[in-house]
């Protein structure tokens, strides 16, 4: 059955989509601390996240910036503010779809079924860059076949490089794109996880360096040209 993480801390609201979706035959848990939500999430990812902006203690945005760490599963949020620079900041993160309050709640369930049906269709199971194939449901890594022993972080760290190919990060970002707590890692861990990765590319593609430092800026992902 498919599972629906409400994260939500007006009680009623949460109530009212928990009826309509499980009458629509989804099985769905309700938590209104956005801390709480993301450890969940971490833990044990939902099929689909309905996620508050306006939460108490970790901010909704907070909470999908950590999930989108450690999984693509789709996000819907909730919010009353509906100000532009809110949405382009959600959706820059990673949110799937926005509903602004009040809303019908026929109206997120169908939004809830579009959203499924097209992130069914649409996900990968993989991402490559050339050569570099990253598994994201297994979080595995290849490169020209070979596989790469990443640790959790460096993978995370590789697959935020990976998704814009080119883009300078700076180590601030990459902080945010590539781990769930930013607060238990400095920008200084960074480079250390840049230096194992760039050996371990290295092994497999002694040619090419895939990884560029931009000094005073950040890194970039640079595959090989074809």
């Amino acid at each position: 059955m498919t599972r629906i993480l409400i994260v939500e801390d007006e009680q009623d609201i949460a109530s009212v989509l928990r009826d309509y979706l499980r009458h629509d035959g989804y099985d769905t848990e309700h938590l209104a601390d956005g801390q709480q939500a993301l450890e969940r999430i971490q833990a044990d990812p939902p099929d689909l996240t309905l996620l508050d902006v306006m939460l108490p203690g970790l901010d909704g945005l907070g909470v999908l910036r950590g999930a989108r760490a450690c999984t693509q599963a789709p996000v819907i949020m909730l919010t009353a503010r509906a100000e532009e620079i809110d949405r382009l900041i959600g959706l820059e993160l990673g949110a799937d779809d926005y509903i602004c309050k009040p809303f019908s709640p026929r109206e997120v369930v169908a939004r809830v079924r579009a959203v499924l049906r097209r992130t069914a269709a649409n996900a990968p199971h993989a991402s490559t860059q050339g050569p570099l194939v990253l598994d994201e449901t297994e979080w595995n890594a290849s490169l020209h076949g070979l596989p790469m022993q990443l640790t959790r972080r460096e993978f995370r760290l590789l697959q935020a490089l990976a998704r814009h190919p080119g883009r300078i990060f700076s180590r601030g970002q990459l902080l945010e794109l590539a781990y769930e707590l930013v607060d238990d890692v400095t920008e200084r861990a960074i480079d250390s996880h840049i230096k194992n990765l760039r050996r371990k590319l290295g092994a497999a593609s002694p040619d090419h360096d895939w990884i560029r430092s931009v000094y005073g800026i950040g890194f970039s992902l640079e595959a090989p040209a074809r």
